[in-house]
């Protein structure tokens, strides 16, 4: 066991030493989570839109001054008329505009209803319709409220509820998935490479004729990479926190397990991937092409798996990320406990144990 702590050791002054490993190793997390929480979110802040208002009353200006209030929206300017639209439009800035009907108060208080119209530039499907929910859930709120005070007459309005992200925001979908991508990068990478540089440098052929067993050796390698990767799991949730706002409603200590679980399943494979290849440019390259677009592509982070085909939906099955995605918004973004992940659990043990046995299997067979 002595000797074992001892090449341990040896790997964690290898790593601290290497000022590039370092950087991929606490960089890459730190500028990824907050790329993808600010610069890559899918929800709308501070667009420019434009307003016509014909009517010029009490409604209407308490209505603009509720969306000018609003964080989704910045009233560009006010046009006279609904003629100087399409240039507004054209110039690619504008993204909506609110037009309110002559008499728009009266209407509302001496028949019963009134009419506000919503024009949305729609090159972009996507971002039109969540302009449009914005848009029309603050109107229902200002409607609400004039209800509550008896100024109009009362109506039923669709009750629209969000659960688990009322507000729309961006950081609880891409946070889980960058926790995914990041620690699926790191430590399928580093644990490749660090023993396919062994090889390459003929150093690992001392090692494993030592009296010191083999499976030591291999194991010594992914522990330092096991600690480094839990320390970048609480640096993520700390920047999530502070930084992006996003509490964790689900238990905390559940939640490192399952990172740490889900660590172990990436060393594992970055050690397959260790055993079948020679050289550090074919690890790198399996490693960083063979984890990204996979963790990209199917673990449910970019797109979503059910609106796959069927055949796509079987093979993301196979990817671990897919599992720890789910896990983490259960139990960060959901508040949910064990109940809720244990077979997406007992799938990452699976993997684990498999990978390691092949693994195994495969060095004692290339050592043979």
């Amino acid at each position: 066991m002595k000797q074992f702590f001892t090449f341990i050791n040896k790997e964690f002054l290898h790593v601290l030493r290497d000022r590039k490993t370092l950087l991929i190793l606490f960089g890459m997390p730190v500028v990824q989570i907050l790329i993808f929480g600010f610069a890559l979110t899918n929800e709308v802040k501070n667009s420019k839109i434009v307003v016509v208002d014909y009517a010029k009353d009490v409604a209407s200006k308490e209505i603009i001054n509720k969306i000018e209030a609003s964080r989704y929206f910045e009233i560009d300017h006010i046009l006279s008329g609904t003629n100087e639209l399409e240039t507004a439009f054209k110039t690619g800035k504008i993204k909506m505009a609110v037009v309110f009907p002559e008499n728009f108060n009266s209407n509302l208080l001496h028949q019963n209803k009134a009419q506000i119209q919503i024009i949305a530039d729609a090159s972009d499907p996507n971002q039109a319709t969540t302009l449009t929910n914005y848009a029309s859930s603050i109107i229902a709120d200002y409607q609400s409220q004039m209800n509550q005070l008896n100024l109009a007459p009362y109506r039923i309005q669709p009750q629209i509820k969000m659960l688990y992200n009322p507000q729309l925001k961006g950081a609880p979908n891409f946070v889980p998935g960058v926790m995914a991508l990041i620690l699926m990068l790191i430590c399928v990478m580093m644990t490749a490479i660090s023993i396919v540089k062994e090889k390459e440098m003929g150093t690992m052929e001392i090692l494993l004729v030592s009296p010191f067993k083999s499976i030591l050796v291999i194991l010594s390698k992914a522990v330092p990479y096991l600690i480094l990767s839990t320390i970048n799991v609480a640096s993520i949730l700390l920047l999530s926190f502070f930084v992006l706002e996003l509490p964790i409603k689900g238990n905390l200590f559940l939640l490192f397990s399952e990172s740490i679980l889900f660590i172990i399943t990436c060393l594992t494979l970055g050690i397959f991937i260790s055993v079948k290849t020679d050289s550090m440019q074919t690890a790198m390259l399996l490693s960083l092409m063979g984890m990204l677009l996979p963790t990209l592509l199917f673990s449910g982070f970019m797109f979503p798996v059910e609106n796959m085909p069927i055949p796509l939906q079987i093979f993301s099955n196979i990817v671990p990320a897919k599992w720890y995605y789910i896990i983490v918004k259960r139990i960060m973004i959901e508040g949910l406990g064990f109940a809720a992940v244990w077979k997406e659990t007992l799938i990452l043990i699976g993997t684990t144990i498999f990978l390691l046995f092949i693994s195994l299997k495969s060095f004692k067979i290339r050592m043979s």
